[in-house]
């Protein structure tokens, strides 16, 4: 064998010197071979298979790009959320498993109401619409950007799926009409000093910082809720690793009730949200 005929295991040999984790590294391979469905199993059992030249140097050139901070999913074009395999690009935030953790607390949310209507705000690639409009076929979900190239991504990823969600571009709910049994969003969160924006100059900046202490846009989202939710309805908000008690106070200051937090898979407090009280009988 000669040095232009690696073999499948001393391409992520060469991965790893590049300082790729393997599970991103077996990604990019199966991308460049063209079997991005076949799965990493497959790559084990052909890891004595050889490199053509021309899919060797894609391979490297993409696990140069990924070693200075590309996301995996815009180098492939695609990420699985909740299930649900997506197409992505720059114009939109890489969805992170994280955020599956508010899919999971708004489809509960929702489980007890017939045709529930769901707003998810800050779309981007309609990660979280898709992924409850996927679990309740009987919902109403609207999903909301302000760019509308986002909504191109997330109308796309809708359209190739089959998914019937609906979409709008809105400043949050500016011009939104509700009323919705659930409002959830992923929106900017990071500190617009924080010095981890530093490493993520790939994924567009307006969907990740917000503010001088990364709370603006969540401020704005619990102003504008109430008139948009239904009495008993749900604001369900992602957030910060350290955020949770700032948010809870934000809700709390709103008059919302029941505000409380949900870990991640990490134990990080990482979604807080609150109910919309019921009107009080008069006794």
């Amino acid at each position: 064998m000669n040095q232009t005929t690696p073999t499948l295991a001393q391409a992520l040999a060469q991965a790893h010197t590049l300082g790729l984790p393997r599970i991103d590294a077996q990604l990019l391979l199966l991308h460049a071979l063209g079997r991005p469905d076949a799965g990493r199993a497959w790559l084990l059992a052909h890891d004595t298979d050889t490199l053509e030249p021309g899919t060797h140097d894609a391979f490297i050139a993409l696990c140069q790009r990924r070693a200075v901070g590309e996301p995996v999913a815009y180098l492939t074009g695609r990420k699985e959320f909740y299930g649900l395999m997506l197409q992505v690009d720059a114009r939109v935030l890489d969805p992170r498993p994280d955020t599956e953790t508010l899919v999971d607390w708004a489809l509960e949310i929702i489980a007890p109401l017939a045709s529930p209507r769901v707003a998810d705000l800050g779309t981007g690639s309609g990660a979280i619409a898709l992924a409850l409009q996927s679990q309740r076929a009987d919902a109403q979900v609207l999903a909301v950007d302000a760019s509308a190239d986002a909504l191109a991504v997330a109308q796309a990823n809708a359209e190739r799926l089959g998914l019937p969600v609906q979409f709008q571009q809105a400043n949050w709910l500016a011009g939104v009409q509700g009323p919705f049994d659930a409002i959830v969003s992923n929106p900017p969160y990071i500190p617009s000093a924080d010095p981890h924006l530093a490493a993520l100059t790939h994924e567009p900046l307006q969907a990740l910082a917000s503010g001088a202490d990364g709370l603006d846009d969540i401020q704005a989202i619990a102003a504008q809720a109430p008139a948009h939710l239904r009495p008993g309805g749900w604001l369900l908000l992602e957030h910060g690793y350290d955020q949770a008690a700032a948010v809870q106070a934000l809700l709390a200051a709103q008059g919302f009730a029941q505000v409380q937090s949900r870990n991640d898979l990490a134990g990080i407090a990482r979604c807080t949200g609150g109910q919309w009280p019921l009107p009080q009988t008069v006794k």
